[in-house]
C-alpha cells in the first residue's frame, strides 16, 4: 500500500516538473525535452533534482 502511495506521489510530482518546465520561457524547446525525458525517466530523482539544482538557475 505505502509503494502505490509512493509511486503516484512520484508520478504527479513528475508531472508537475513537465509543466512547470515547459513554462520557462528561456529554455529551448530542445532543453525543455530532454529535461523532461529525463525527470520522466528518473521519476523521483529527477524531481529532486530538478526541483533544488535547476529549477533555481532557469
Amino acid at each position: 500500500m505505502l509503494a502505490t502511495i509512493l509511486y503516484v506521489l512520484g508520478i504527479i510530482a513528475a508531472v508537475w516538473c513537465v509543466l512547470d518546465i515547459f513554462k520557462k520561457p528561456k529554455l529551448d524547446l530542445l532543453w525543455k525535452i530532454i529535461l523532461c525525458v529525463a525527470v520522466l525517466a528518473t521519476s523521483w530523482i529527477g524531481f529532486l533534482v530538478y526541483y533544488f539544482i535547476i529549477r533555481q538557475r532557469v
